[in-house]
């Protein structure tokens, strides 16, 4: 005997559609804030400014002085290979030796330069690993690499500017750029080709990719490991007139049992570059660059100069 399956009137299937399809698009939009959410943003601001105005943070970095094969002088004296500012160290205070990647710093006479607390007169600073830092005064620096060139990165930590910093620039908090968003991995391990400011390329590892709605239209993202969540970078129209013209990064929390996150662009943020014009930044892979505004977040820094 044949059992009869009742049919399902048509009004009925469509309400199935909607109801499958309803729930898929729901996963997307503006998510739901949390009670605290003003508190805990104003908090994030806070922790980025006292982040940058630290003792060897990026407002405090004052030059990047690259080094020759061999004798390299350095002080603040106009005759020095590496001339450090006027006034922050006597004008001869030694010399680094670049000999085959290792560097050897050899101090003058009657200048104190310090590593642990203690006065060196000449060490290793720089082994092909090893990156010891050293203090002279309100002056702080190590060894940066970029290849097989090889450079003193220099803070100054007397620096009225960045005492004063506040912030910088930032669109009113907007909840609908707190976004629900779906963490999609990679089968495999992807690594993607990113460029820099300087027009170099490196090979970054991404784990996947970010997907979240804006006004009804999908939008994806490469994302790439951090510490603390998914970093991602990204450009999007407001870079021609209000932010900074190279994009925006952001870490967004990692992605739960399901794949669901949250991407809240009211805390993208400024990358070194748009600041401080020793740094080298990494942009936005050409995936990431969305063809929409988004009037969130920090805007472009006014009175720092940047790349």
């Amino acid at each position: 005997m044949k059992i009869k399956t009742p049919k399902l009137s048509f009004s009925f299937a469509l309400l199935l559609i909607f109801l499958i399809f309803g729930c898929r698009q729901n996963e997307y939009g503006q998510a739901p804030l949390p009670e605290n959410y003003l508190e805990s943003l104003q908090e994030w601001k806070d922790y980025r400014v006292n982040v940058l105005k630290g003792p060897t943070n990026w407002l405090r970095l004052d030059g990047i002085y690259w080094l020759q094969e061999g004798e390299n002088s350095f002080g603040s004296g106009d005759d020095q290979d590496l001339v450090f500012p006027e006034g922050t160290i006597p004008a001869h205070a030694g010399t680094m030796i670049l000999d085959n990647g290792v560097i050897t710093m050899k101090v003058a006479e009657d200048v104190t330069i310090l590593h642990d607390g203690k006065p060196v007169a000449e060490m290793i600073i720089f082994d092909g690993e090893n990156r010891p830092r050293l203090i002279h005064e309100q002056l702080e620096w190590f060894i940066d690499s970029r290849g097989d060139t090889h450079g003193v990165r220099l803070y100054n930590k007397d620096n009225p500017k960045a005492d004063a910093f506040d912030g910088f620039p930032f669109y009113p908090v907007n909840p609908e750029w707190h976004l629900s968003a779906r963490f999609t991995a990679n089968n495999d391990s992807i690594s993607v080709t990113v460029d820099n400011v300087l027009g170099e390329r490196v090979e970054r590892f991404s784990p996947g990719n970010i997907s979240f709605t804006v006004h009804g239209s999908q939008h994806s993202l490469i994302a790439f490991e951090a510490n603390s969540g998914l970093f991602i970078m990204f450009s999007d129209r407001t870079n021609r007139t209000e932010t900074y013209h190279a994009g925006r990064y952001m870490i967004i929390p990692f992605p739960d049992e399901n794949g669901n996150t949250i991407i809240d662009f009211n805390k993208a943020y400024n990358p070194p570059c748009a600041f401080n014009k020793f740094t080298t930044c990494q942009l936005p892979p050409p995936r990431n660059r969305l063809d929409i505004e988004i009037p969130a977040g920090e805007k472009r820094p006014v009175g720092w100069e940047g790349l």
